[in-house]
């Protein structure tokens, strides 16, 4: 008594071997007519080896494989189990596997070499390639850093372009003004003006002395 095929990579074997003109396991496939599983059925009905059911799900693996799909396009020919053709592919039936295939592709095929590629990064890193890893990430961060305090000067630079040079004679007890203190200008008020020095008060009710120079107008 012969042994089950239950594999579907060996019943497709089986079917390369059986019916050569349309199916094969390599290359180019062929596109199948419609209803084939009925014909295969009623010529594989005195073989013991392969049961419909699994000639079912080999037939639908071998039609949703990449290389099917991409036979079957607008203008070819399905065949029959002696490889004469049977149908012409229309439209609809070209679009839909094109859509099948792309879908499939962006599903499967995108996704798992990313996967592989960084488990194979991963284990093939050696200590060596693991400091110069570390010291890049380090560069990176300092170079982030560089460029936050540029643009945090920059700003900077731009607050003290916009303040204007207080006027004399808006230096009087009483009045609001930014007083320049390192490289942050604050609010404050006027209280105290003698000569070229003046005391202001800060908003947080420092009081600090300076000079003309470093007062600004709001």
């Amino acid at each position: 008594m012969d042994t089950k095929r239950t594999s579907t990579k060996e019943i497709i074997a089986y079917l390369a071997e059986k019916f050569p003109a349309c199916f094969s396991i390599e290359g180019p496939a062929k596109p199948l007519k419609v209803g084939i599983f009925q014909d295969l059925a009623e010529k594989l009905s005195e073989d013991e080896t392969v049961s419909k059911t699994r000639l079912r799900q080999a037939l639908r693996h071998y039609t949703s494989s990449w290389r099917y799909l991409k036979a079957i396009k607008l203008g070819s020919f399905r065949i029959d189990i002696e490889g004469n053709n049977a149908a012409e592919i229309d439209e609809a039936q070209a679009e839909y596997a094109s859509k099948t295939l792309k879908e499939s592709q962006e599903k499967f095929g995108n996704k798992k070499p990313k996967d592989n590629g960084a488990k194979k990064h991963y284990k093939g890193s050696t200590g060596s390639k693991h400091t110069s890893d570390k010291s890049a990430v380090a560069k990176d961060k300092q170079k982030a850093k560089f460029k936050t305090v540029k643009a945090t000067k920059r700003a900077e630079v731009k607050v003290q372009a916009k303040l204007k040079p207080v006027d004399s004679s808006l230096v009087s007890v009483g009045n609001k003004v930014k007083v320049q203190l390192g490289n942050t200008p604050m609010d404050a008020t006027i209280t105290e003006v003698a000569g070229k020095d003046i005391s202001v008060q800060l908003n947080s009710g420092m009081v600090v002395r300076t000079q003309i120079q470093h007062i600004y107008s709001e």
